[in-house]
């Protein structure tokens, strides 16, 4: 093998047209540079304007091309290609190559070097760096690149709605499939009528017919308009929302009652220093094994710590059962028992109040929480991507481009 294909085959250039004349090493601003000499020329015999035999060499044009990095060092190649003079239509052309684009610097190659970065989800400053370009050609090549989606070819039956805080604290709607986690859309803002326009727009009547269930938080908005949209679908609350807002209820009683007692009571201790036993499932509260409780500095059972609380203060009780009862319907799927939960509860002047009321007025969506396996997971770990983007890249100012970053990490 020549030492010119060894270079090509080095390099990942398949070419043949190029020839490679010599490799420089220079120092330039205190950067170690790789200069490629290397000319680029072929037989034409037809004009590409006019189609004529008439076509002869005209010299040579110099051309600075971008190299993907092999090792750290900057690679640039000075490319002579060959020019070309039509004598019939008295046009001149110039050899072209696959290497890179008509009238671009960067090789594809190190475009695709870009993009895996950008893929990553570093910031445009840093795979600059590491690319040996400007952070404004990393931002062309991802608008090059990345193009967004006008909507998916078939919508999925099983969706998942939520927001994220996108540009400039606006919240923004985002939706995905339950089951394949693949992103179906992103929108500007959450508004009720922007979302309704999408998907009215993009998806016949038939299309929106076939979605099954729509998972949601407790977010009332949502609810006014997913019927009409889907007419098929069945509404979900998220799991996680539902354990969420009952725990924050109990957490609030438990504060409340925490302020009437005196701060060294065994009770104020147990109810500061070990708040984490209430939420704990009553199988796992093990009433056999003492363990050693910081806070009140004693040895005794999990179980013994929570019942000396429920057996001295009854309306704390009442609020841990009614945690207690949705936390175990939930985690067992058993839609009886968190309806006989939402039945049998009796009023407390507490936060469970309002809980359980919330929960009543989305009843049937709570208890399709018992009955699907379907949960708003997958959107979760969707928006912890996306913050964590957001917090790689210093925050963005456009929103466009930011939804553009976006669909880099789930292309």
């Amino acid at each position: 093998m020549s030492q010119n294909n060894s270079i090509l085959n080095l390099l990942g250039i398949e070419d043949q047209n190029i020839k490679i004349l010599k490799v420089d090493t220079i120092f330039k601003n205190n950067e170690e540079w790789k200069l490629i000499h290397a000319s680029l020329s072929y037989p034409v015999v037809r004009c590409k304007n006019c189609g004529f035999k008439s076509v002869v060499k005209n010299g040579l044009r110099k051309t600075h091309l971008r190299l993907a990095s092999l090792n750290g060092i900057r690679y640039e190649m000075v490319l002579a290609k060959q020019r070309y003079y039509c004598s019939n239509c008295q046009t001149t052309f110039g050899a072209i190559t696959q290497l890179t684009k008509p009238n671009h610097t960067l090789s594809r190659d190190l475009k695709n070097q870009i993009m895996a970065f950008v893929r990553e989800g570093l910031n445009g400053e840093l795979i600059a760096r590491l690319c040996h370009c400007s952070a404004s050609s990393v931002r062309r090549t991802i608008i090059e690149r990345i193009k967004p989606h006008y909507r998916m070819a078939v919508l999925p039956k099983h969706l998942c709605f939520d927001e994220f805080r996108s540009t400039k604290s606006i919240m923004s709607f985002i939706c995905c499939d339950s089951e394949s986690h693949q992103l179906v859309v992103k929108l500007h803002d959450r508004l009720s009528p922007s979302i309704i326009d999408y998907f009215e727009n993009r998806y016949s009547q038939a299309e929106r017919a076939q979605v099954e269930t729509v998972v949601i938080d407790l977010n009332a908005q949502y609810q006014s308009f997913i019927y009409r949209l889907f007419p098929n679908a069945k509404i979900i609350i998220d799991r996680f929302h539902i354990v969420q807002l009952a725990g924050r209820a109990l957490d609030n009683c438990r504060i409340k009652l925490l302020k009437t007692l005196n701060k060294h009571s065994r009770e104020y201790k147990i109810m500061k220093t070990q708040w984490r036993l209430f939420h704990l499932k009553q199988t796992e509260l093990n009433p056999e094994k003492p363990v050693y409780l910081r806070g009140i500095n004693e040895y005794m059972t999990k179980q013994n710590a929570v019942d000396l609380i429920t057996c001295k203060f009854t309306e704390f009780k009442a609020v841990y059962q009614t945690y207690q009862g949705i936390t175990q319907a939930i985690h067992d799927r058993n839609t009886e028992l968190l309806k006989a939960v939402l039945q049998d509860y009796r009023t407390t002047n507490t936060e469970m109040d309002t809980t359980i009321y919330t929960l009543k007025k989305n009843r049937q969506a709570v208890i399709n929480s018992t009955k699907y396996e379907f949960s708003n997971g997958p959107l979760e770990g969707i928006n912890r991507k996306i913050k964590a983007l957001k917090r790689t890249c210093y925050g963005f100012a456009n929103q466009k481009f930011f939804f553009l970053r976006i669909d880099c990490l789930f292309v």
